[in-house]
């Protein structure tokens, strides 16, 4: 299974993690420095072999929750047109915290393949407060900008708790479920939802936070919640992969979005260490 734009098995997707905007807190105002950094990473990451490359104001904390100010997307829009003009690989935008109309609108704007929406159906409590999901004006946003962009979702974002437990003992046709069926976090209900419901095209797993690794376990309880659904639609891993557990993450993953292992030092918001790139593809090229 692949991602409709991206021509790779189990694909991995490296970051961008933009410096601050100009407007946010920590920005020295430079958006050419912005631009330099974006461009050299995306080059590391192409030189490197990946199959596509995400782009997000990772650099912007605090985040606005799903409204972010308009100098922030034409800021964004201006980078990522340079970025898809300099490297000829799929490319994704993730508008943080959740601004996915805005994501679109730069995706529209630049001929991106793809956007990530961190809450796409139901709520979250985060540090920016309540986010809730807004799936029915992203798609509907979508057809009219006659954007093919797809839309990845992620399933239990990083950086957030359920804004309230639900009920995973009972099946969608009311029948008991096994009790380590009832225990996971994922089940075909879960899952289905935002690709039936919310229309999204894949989803995401990740673990608690930027860089922290998920459990193979947790990613191919998803995986089998999808096909129990009956869905086709990759679920790929959105947080903590490394060279170390790619081989099994991948085992039950179609797909991977990794940063921090690929930057300097495994900082995140350093830049990209191409020759890190390098050894994360070679382990994962085994894998295909």
């Amino acid at each position: 299974m692949t991602f409709d734009s991206i021509d790779a098995e189990k694909p991995i997707v490296g970051m961008l993690h933009l410096p601050p905007l100009p407007g946010a807190p920590r920005s020295n105002g430079d958006l050419d420095m912005v631009r330099e950094a974006a461009l050299r990473d995306a080059r590391r990451l192409a030189a490197g072999g990946v199959d596509a490359l995400m782009m997000e104001n990772f650099g912007d904390a605090p985040f606005y929750p799903d409204d972010v100010p308009k100098h922030a997307v034409a800021s964004m829009t201006r980078v990522a047109g340079e970025v898809r003009d300099a490297v000829d690989l799929p490319l994704g935008i993730n508008v943080l915290r959740n601004d996915v109309e805005a994501a679109l609108s730069v995706a529209a704007a630049v001929g991106a393949d793809f956007v990530r929406a961190n809450v796409h159906v139901g709520a979250r409590v985060t540090d920016q407060g309540v986010v809730e999901g807004q799936a029915h004006e992203t798609v509907r946003l979508r057809e009219r900008l006659d954007c093919e962009a797809s839309v990845l979702a992620d399933l239990d974002v990083k950086h957030s708790a359920p804004l309230a437990t639900r009920d995973t003992a009972h099946d969608a046709d009311g029948d008991q479920r096994a009790p380590e069926a009832a225990a996971s976090r994922f089940d075909a209900e879960t899952v289905a939802e935002p690709v039936e419901r919310g229309l999204a095209d894949g989803v995401i797993v990740s673990g608690a936070g930027t860089g922290h690794a998920v459990a193979t376990e947790a990613v191919a309880a998803a995986a089998a919640a999808r096909d129990e659904a009956g869905l086709d639609a990759p679920v790929i891993v959105g947080s903590g992969v490394t060279t170390e557990n790619a081989a099994s993450l991948l085992s039950v993953a179609d797909g991977a979005i990794v940063g921090t292992a690929l930057k300097e030092g495994g900082v995140t918001t350093n830049p990209v260490d191409e020759e890190r790139v390098r050894r994360l593809v070679d382990t994962v090229d085994e894998t295909r």
